[in-house]
Formats: C-alpha cells, structure tokens, sequence
C-alpha cells in the first residue's frame, strides 16, 4: 500500500507517550466494565497474548515514541484521512447522509472512553457515546506475530473495520441493535453482535474499493493482505489459536469465512445496499 508522504488526518488523538498512568491504569473493575458494554465491539486477543490485563496497571513517565510507533501513527493518519475523503462522498452519494468525521486515539496498554475503560487486550474498538476509534498500535504486532496477518493492508482494514462502526453509529444501527441485545437471550445477542461486525468488514471492504479507484494506493496483494485479516480475526481462528473448540453460539464477531466474505462482498460491489446483513439473516 502507497501510504509514505501522503496526507493524514487532523482527527488524530496521541496519548502513547502518557503512557499507561497517563491513559488511566486499570484494574479488574476497568477491563469488567468493558466486557459488560456491548458498544465496544473490540476483539478479545487476551487468550494468545498472555492475559486479560486484569491485574494493576502500573503507572509510567511520560516517555518518547519509537521510531517505529512514529511510523505506525503516521500510518494511520493516513489511512483515516482516506477514510474521510471516501465516506464523505459515498454516504452523501448512496444515502443522502453528511459524514461526520471521527477521532482515532492512539494509546498504549489502556486508555479511558466515554464508554469505560478498556486495556490492549480487548484489541481495536470504536465507542459511540464519544464517536472515538481506540487503537494501541502494539496490535499491528500482534496481528503480525501470532495471527498471520502480515502487510500494511491488511493494518488498514483494521483501521477502516473500526470507521465501518462509526459509520453504523451514523445511521443509528448501532444504538438499535443494543437496545435489542439486551433484551434477548445470550445466543441472540452474540448472533446481533456477528451481524454488526460483518456489515462493518463490509463497509470496510467498500472503503477499499473506492480508495484504490481514487488513490491509486492499493498494490498487489493488497487485498489478499486484507482478506487474510479478516480470517485471522474470526472467532472460529483466535478459539482455535488459544488452544480451544469453536463453538459458533458464543461466536461475537463472525467466523474466518463470513468476515472475509463480506469483506469481499463490500469490495466487490462498492455500495452500502449490498452490505445489510441483518436482512440477509432475516431481521
């Protein structure tokens, strides 16, 4: 992905260097509230990365960035500002909506929202009562290192999965499908839950699309890049990589196939209508 020297966002929130006393260190109250709100839609890594982070965070010195965190920032600030440019014109194009644009905070180990806190091993998450995307980048690694998924993309869509939440925030999807979580069994809510997360891989994969017709930034094996994130992401993959059976009723965000299906979905087509996964289950 052509990324270097190219424009980033404003939207950009940098609390890395606070470390995690700046971020609020959390204990196992903080990470319980998180578990508790369905707004979050974060992957839980925990299991493959050593711990739920439920133990006191000890609180750090302001410190500076690695040179390898720089680069990570001004990654995702590029990647957000596309995000911007593309949802602008798709939403006021395909839904008559104006886009409002989200900030993206950085952080490292933990970080407080107006959802709660939450530490690193609850992955990328977006939090509506603030319309914040929280992202330790240290997940880049992770992803990399004990998921498989390798490249700049497949970081990307990363970034573009959590702007699929903001844009369901924008069209009230959000708000509507918590509501109905909470008043329906486990299995049910976990199933409202997968068909969020799907609906944003595909409105992650119609970002995609469109950035590589505009910005002529997507190379080959891009998209394979991304495609293999989305499976590396599926409940069925990180059960199956911390050591566990899956079992599909306790799935949240999707299996491996459906996450990259609808990626794929959103790629191909480019166009919000062919992303309502609730229809196609029936609701």
């Amino acid at each position: 992905m052509e990324w270097r020297g190219r424009r980033g966002s404003r939207n950009v929130e940098d609390r890395r260097s606070m470390g995690v006393g700046g971020a609020g260190g959390l204990g196992i109250v903080g990470t319980l509230v998180v578990l508790a709100v369905g707004y979050f839609f974060g992957v839980d890594i925990s299991p493959i990365v050593g711990g739920g982070g439920t133990g006191m965070a000890p609180a750090t010195q302001e410190r500076q960035l690695t040179e390898e965190e720089r680069a990570a920032g001004e990654f995702v600030s590029v990647v957000l500002a596309d995000t911007e440019e593309i949802w602008a014109d798709v939403l006021m194009d395909q839904a008559d909506l104006q886009y409002r644009d989200p900030t993206l905070v950085l952080f490292s180990g933990a970080v407080q929202s107006a959802c709660g806190g939450a530490s690193a091993a609850m992955g990328p998450f977006y939090c509506p009562g603030d319309q914040k995307i929280y992202l330790d980048t240290n997940f880049f690694d992770t992803m990399e290192q004990k998921m498989g998924a390798r490249g700049d993309f497949a970081a990307a869509y990363v970034v573009a999965h959590e702007v699929g939440h903001h844009v369901q925030n924008l069209f009230g999807i959000l708000g509507r499908v918590n509501e109905l979580r909470g008043r329906v069994a486990e299995a049910d809510s976990n199933r409202l839950s997968v068909l969020t997360e799907l609906q944003a891989d595909c409105f992650a994969g119609i970002w995609a699309r469109h950035a590589g017709q505009r910005f002529g930034s997507i190379e080959p094996g891009d998209v394979d890049e991304a495609i293999n994130a989305a499976r590396a992401v599926g409940d069925d993959m990180l059960m199956k990589n911390a050591g566990r059976t899956p079992m599909p009723d306790s799935f949240t965000h999707g299996s491996a196939a459906d996450r990259s299906a609808w990626l794929q979905r959103g790629m191909q087509t480019g166009e919000l209508s062919q992303c309502n996964t609730f229809k196609e289950a029936g609701l």
